[in-house]
């Protein structure tokens, strides 16, 4: 007999409850962004985004309260660490260990579920921020014990078997959460990185072509001096040893052409307060600091902490999205640098940008 004919009085209870405990895979959407966008600047700054306007979304439209937030992820092994953030908007994280192919947040992810189920029996809505089909089963039991059940994530990456099982009315695409112009730029991206594949893929045939042609025109020279010698009664001399196609220091090429010079983004004006400020801090920063490198720059992590003192009146995720801002108005570029025990990125100043001068006129790259 269902729990929910044995205890009615729960089931009405959760039926019409206004609280809601969403549980979010952070790693499958960390990973999601970052490969199906091609390596975006930050992809963990969009899933943040993400995460926020799902809990606000849930307010909005459902009037829903999120009583309990749980984000789980290898944490250790995502850069740019986003607990802190994720921390500031309530959420609980659960840092799972995982492994190359495979995250640890399916088992824990549901075990955390259950209990909420057993011991939370106000929370009426379970809000799943996740697309395998490993969670078909615990999914099928929330909706037996009377509990309303939602999917949030990316159609690509969600099973056809669990939309099957939830019906398309459960499911939200995480893209509709995302703000339009932060989409935009996402897909922007990609755009511009299959153009870039495309290019490389055609400048690297065409070089293939031409050091083929002229090693078969040098073989050809070879074999014509050869004939020569051989008709005038001398000894024939083994052909030169050359270097063949493979043996060209062609690679070299090719990942030069893979891996372009990064460039800042085209300029615009910077014309908000607070991004003004943001990048009057930055250069303030820089010359402090920067200048210690042969290329000025400065790391993104303590300088977000930095700018705490600064902007004390913004949230974190806003310094964030002043820094992204900024990025997006050419005046600085985001690098990416390997380092131990993880990679790590730095903030690198445009100073061709015309708000930079007018800000920092005695510094000229």
């Amino acid at each position: 007999m269902p729990t929910s004919s044995i205890f009615p009085a729960v089931a009405a209870a959760a039926a019409a409850s206004p609280y809601a405990a969403v549980f979010i895979d952070f790693e499958n959407v960390y990973y999601f962004l970052k490969n199906h966008y091609l390596d975006p600047q930050d992809p963990h700054d969009y899933a943040l985004d993400l995460v926020r306007a799902l809990r606000d979304t849930l307010k909005r439209e459902l009037g829903l309260d999120s009583l309990v937030l749980y984000a789980y992820a290898d944490f250790d092994r995502l850069p740019s660490g986003p607990q802190g953030p994720l921390y500031l908007m309530g959420v609980d994280t659960r840092n799972v260990l995982g492994t190359d192919h495979k995250n640890a947040a399916d088992m824990q992810l549901c075990i955390d579920a259950l209990e909420v189920l057993y011991t939370r029996p106000d929370i009426g809505t379970f809000v799943l921020v996740a697309g395998d089909r490993d969670y078909i089963p615990v999914l099928q039991h929330l909706r037996r014990q009377a509990r309303q059940v939602k999917v949030v994530g990316f159609r690509e990456s969600v099973s056809g078997d669990l939309l099957l099982m939830l019906g398309q009315e459960h499911f939200l695409d995480a893209r509709e959460l995302l703000p339009a112009g932060r989409l935009q730029a996402l897909e922007d991206h990609r755009a511009a990185r299959q153009q870039q594949a495309e290019e490389t893929r055609r400048l690297r045939e065409q070089g293939t072509v031409g050091v083929q042609s002229a090693a078969a025109r040098q073989a050809a020279r070879d074999a014509a001096n050869t004939a020569v010698e051989a008709s005038a009664g001398q000894a024939v001399s083994p052909p030169p040893v050359r270097l063949t196609t493979a043996a060209r220091p062609l690679n070299m090429m090719e990942q030069l052409l893979q891996e372009p010079a990064p460039a800042f983004m085209p300029i615009r004006r910077v014309t908000r307060p607070d991004e003004r400020r943001c990048l009057e801090f930055l250069l303030e920063q820089v010359q402090k600091f920067g200048n210690q490198q042969a290329t000025p720059e400065i790391w993104v992590s303590p300088f977000l902490r930095r700018l705490t003192d600064v902007l004390p009146e913004l949230p974190d995720w806003e310094r964030r999205q002043l820094l992204t801002q900024l990025r997006e108005a050419g005046a600085v570029r985001i690098e990416k640098r390997e380092g131990e025990p993880h990679p790590f990125s730095v903030i690198i100043v445009n100073y061709q940008h015309p708000d930079v001068w007018e800000l920092n006129p005695g510094e000229k790259e």
